[in-house]
């Protein structure tokens, strides 16, 4: 069984007591020894929720039903426990059950009964990736277990606050890429020291993609309705695209930063993961929201309140003019063919396509790695020092790893930390030439193909079929051949939408529609359209 993971086993806290310096390994828990949360349904709304849930239910559906006394949130918050208790057990996407969903359900179910209706997501749960902050009886890690024992967060993150004031539930945390893939350059997406190797629901031996692997796989698998992922460079859209949804990669500055777990703040933002670009605008819609402790919030998109389901319309590709990242061809002859199909939808539905050379450099790609290693460090410190606890520096945490390395490191190493430790401060002059370089070049790439081409968007393959898990050799192992689109607006900081595109060899591919900053009301009207016009996401067997 997939047990509440919330409550704490008391030999992890006296051993996370220890000094950071101790050489004293540290116990950790083999399982964890509380009951699951399960509860009584009534046979008719059991019925119903049942029904609802294998059709994939959408947010607007189970809206309806709510509103309509068919269901209540009660009911559906318990189902999708008693899924992950019954069916997470293979895919292994959710580390923890938020302890307190079925009480805040049965609020939201009194608020709606007193005629009070908070937002499309009233009463609709949502999972949250294990670097996103919770001012509950739940854990933030990273996936790391130096983090097991940390104080609680003194407040939510700034999302997860939009987020319960728009009445969604927080129904629990998911399993990640440890410290968001930023420890290991041999590492396997996927996989943490706390939650193990989540896997595909398409197939268990093939990757599902990082570092939001486990809010990828529980959405696809259907243990919930909406998740938040987080991305650094593809780590929303890779996981995403691997499972067969829809994921948005925000606009830098569109979603608050406050109290997620960092890499880098001149690229990591959170985004949603759904099953439909209806869904994911609904999550996107309430997300969104200018946080005083954030000030790259304070832009004049985020000043007025915006409703992404406004652009869910037929007709948005009539007349647009997209550009086709060719550069991404030739290497897969499979993901060739598919893409070209769904150009050709592209088409009938009135856009005119145009081939353009747009593609990364090296240069920009060594100058990215240098700034998120410099912002690791200074980011990741901070967060540790006003957290509290016993690991408050990225020197600490590779002293734990060391010590505790039979449960830290047993595949992987942390060389990508030890490269960040060795780093200084934001004032150096490598750091502030690598930022120009990294953010000035993808977006000039960017800007340029929109401008010189006279396009609205740029469309290109999302991934290629996944690879298989390799935990001995990581992903760098079996992926050398593989497709991604991911890193021009992530390192640019610009918007991208990944959306189903068919499977090869069983296996999801996505299409990812790019554009400038703050461009997503354009985005996701061409997704929906496109989405509505192909319907390819099939759920896993």
């Amino acid at each position: 069984m997939k047990f509440e993971r919330s409550a704490l086993v008391l030999g992890i806290l006296a051993a996370l007591a220890l000094s950071a310096c101790s050489d004293t390994a540290v116990e950790t828990p083999h399982a964890e020894s509380t009951m699951p949360l399960v509860a009584k349904t009534s046979d008719n709304t059991g019925d119903a929720i049942t029904t609802l849930i294998a059709e994939e239910a959408s947010v607007a559906e189970l809206q309806t039903a709510m509103t309509a006394g068919q269901l209540t949130a009660v009911a559906i918050v318990e189902h999708y426990i008693n899924r992950i208790n019954t069916l997470d057990e293979t895919t292994n996407s959710v580390v923890e059950i938020n302890p307190d969903a079925l009480a805040i359900a049965l609020q939201r179910d009194e608020e709606r009964a007193a005629g009070r209706i908070r937002s499309p997501l009233h009463g609709i749960p949502v999972l949250l990736k294990d670097n996103i902050d919770t001012a509950d009886q739940m854990k933030t890690t990273a996936g790391s277990l130096a983090l097991f024992g940390a104080p609680t967060p003194a407040q939510d993150a700034f999302v997860v606050q939009q987020l319960r004031d728009a009445g969604a539930i927080i129904l629990g945390k998911t399993n990640l890429s440890e410290w968001a893939n930023f420890r290991s350059s041999n590492s396997s997406s996927g996989w943490s020291a706390r939650g193990g190797q989540t896997r595909n629901p398409y197939n268990i031996e093939i990757t599902p993609c990082g570092s939001s692997s486990g809010s990828g796989v529980a959405v696809a698998a259907n243990l919930t309705v909406l998740a938040v992922g987080t991305e650094t460079d593809g780590s929303i859209i890779c996981p995403a695209s691997n499972n067969s949804l829809v994921g948005i990669k925000p606009t830098l500055g569109l979603v608050s930063r406050t109290g997620i777990i960092p890499i880098s703040h001149s690229q990591d933002t959170a985004g949603p993961m759904a099953r439909s670009v209806s869904d994911a605008a609904a999550l996107l819609t309430a997300m969104v929201g200018v946080d005083p402790n954030d000030l790259i919030t304070l832009n004049v998109t985020t000043s007025e309140a915006i409703d992404y389901s406004d652009y869910l319309q037929t007709g948005a590709l009539a007349g647009k003019r997209i550009g086709i990242m060719r550069s991404l061809f030739g290497r897969n002859f499979q993901v060739d063919t598919l893409m070209e199909q769904q150009f050709a939808v592209l088409r009938s539905a009135g856009a005119t396509l145009v081939d353009i050379d747009m593609r990364n450099t090296p240069e920009i790609n060594a100058a990215e790695y240098e700034v998120l290693l410099f912002e690791f460090k200074d980011g990741l410190n901070k967060y540790l020092a006003k957290r509290g606890g016993f690991y408050q520096s990225l020197e600490h945490l590779i002293r734990f790893n060391d010590v505790n390395r039979d449960r830290q490191m047993p595949f992987f190493a942390q060389e990508i930390f030890i490269e960040a430790q060795a780093k200084t401060n934001l004032q150096d002059p490598a750091y502030v030439t690598a930022l120009s370089t990294a953010k000035t070049g993808s977006q000039a790439i960017i800007n340029s193909a929109l401008m010189n081409n006279d396009l609205d968007a740029i469309v290109a393959p999302s991934n290629g079929p996944g690879w298989p898990i390799d935990l001995v050799n990581g992903d760098n192992g079996s992926s050398v051949n593989y497709v991604s689109s991911a890193g021009l607006a992530a390192i640019s900081g610009y918007p991208a939408i990944t959306v189903p595109a068919g499977y090869i060899n069983g296996m999801p591919v996505g299409i990812s529609f790019m554009g400038s900053a703050f461009s997503e009301p354009v985005l996701i009207g061409m997704a929906y359209e496109f989405e509505q016009k192909t319907l390819a996401r099939r759920a896993p067997q």
